[in-house]
């Protein structure tokens, strides 16, 4: 009998996180969670720990380690963000779930990949702000498998093929929960209405990526560096019933579409059986029940961030990882009232006039500008 594989979950209290403890716990005999890291949400990290019996756990914020250890007595317990890094390069650890939050995800990817665990990355940010770091790490096989519905499924559709015959990728966006409306109108919009996603249930954080559009181009960053394409080939369309996750064309005219639920154990669930596939943990598609798949252009004009996340990617450099900064700073100023949802491309818009691009040559040089990027966006609101 294959022994489980044994999976550290980083970022475990968050939306992905849990989807993927639901994942284990419905495949006990294939799975075994071995470490668990959070950011400050104490009991429901100690809740997962005692509920899959977890030996090594870490939390982000020092100062909860001494509650965290007296909820769990039995186990191996630390603090601080190089404590949830650390989580990744266990002996007995054969895969890491980054899920974290934002660029704090970097280290985590690169110390997986470098301690020759596979990588199974919910963290775009890390591709987004390290690129070529994490990537030129990934030289083992099945090392990075993505976790994004629309990673997984150009993942999906390229296996078997020669990345020379591709000639397009095609990146859904369901259009969040404005579409259609114009610029003026979305000066208007609250947290509540920029939380209400139509399709995916998902973090504040990504929502409200997803809300201005800035996600997309996030992930056309990330598919450039994990499928080493080019961004004149990489096509973003709309297409609300968020069936087809991404599509890839070929350079005889085929296309092959990845379509499924709107559910994101699919993906999780696949970047841990890869390359098997277990069953499914979500009742099948009803195609006739749905009807019809709509697709249209994004909305440039109304949605900006789009178009500032494609010009950072295409800068290359350290451009990415300070509109990436500029980004979260902004989204958690909306996410706290302080700031209105259109204040969001503005002040991302804002940094990246000011940063001056640097070569990609280091961890250290990326949290630099990160650090910088995050300053200025903060005085720019």
């Amino acid at each position: 009998m294959t022994p489980p594989l044994r999976i550290a979950i980083l970022g475990s209290t968050g939306s992905i996180g849990r989807q993927a403890l639901d994942v284990a716990a419905r495949f006990p005999e294939r799975v075994e969670v071995v470490a668990l890291a959070a950011g400050t949400n104490v009991l429901s990290l100690a809740e997962q720990a005692t509920a899959f019996g977890v030996r090594h756990v870490a939390i982000a914020e020092p100062a909860l380690l001494e509650k965290l250890s007296s909820h769990l007595p039995g186990s191996t317990v630390s603090g601080g963000d190089a404590a949830v890094v650390e989580l990744a390069t266990l002996p007995e650890v054969d895969l890491v779930l980054n899920a974290l939050v934002g660029a704090a995800g970097l280290r985590a990817s690169v110390a997986t990949l470098t301690a020759g665990k596979r990588l199974a990355l919910a963290n775009k940010e890390s591709l987004v702000v390290g690129g070529e770091l994490v990537t030129s790490l990934a030289t083992y096989p099945n090392a990075l498998i993505p976790v994004d519905s629309e990673h997984s499924a150009i993942f999906q559709c390229l296996l078997g093929e020669p990345a020379t015959d591709v000639s397009r990728i095609w990146l859904t966006a369901s259009g969040g929960p404005f579409r259609g409306r114009d610029r003026a109108s979305l000066s208007r919009v609250t947290v509540a209405e920029a939380l209400a996603h139509p399709r995916w249930t998902m973090g504040p954080k990504i929502t409200i990526d997803s809300s201005t559009l800035m996600n997309k181009g996030l992930e056309a960053i990330e598919a450039h560096h994990l499928f080493a394409v080019g961004y004149d080939i990489i096509r973003i369309v709309v297409h609300p019933q968020s069936c087809v996750h991404s599509m890839v064309e070929f350079a005889d005219g085929s296309v092959k579409a990845h379509l499924g639920a709107t559910d994101m154990r699919i993906p999780i669930q696949y970047a841990l059986s890869h390359p098997e596939r277990w069953d499914s943990p979500v009742p099948p598609v009803d195609f006739a029940a749905l009807g019809q798949l709509d697709f249209e252009e994004p909305d440039r004009d109304a949605f900006p961030a789009l178009s500032l996340a494609l010009e950072a990617g295409r800068l290359g450099g350290t451009m990415p990882a300070a509109m990436n900064a500029a980004n979260e700073i902004a989204v958690a100023a909306f996410l706290r009232g302080d700031t209105g949802f259109m204040d969001i491309p503005r002040v991302v818009e804002t940094v990246m006039a000011a940063h001056t691009r640097q070569p990609l040559e280091s961890i250290e040089a990326v949290e630099s500008v990160d650090a910088w990027a995050r300053a200025v966006a903060t005085e720019a609101l």
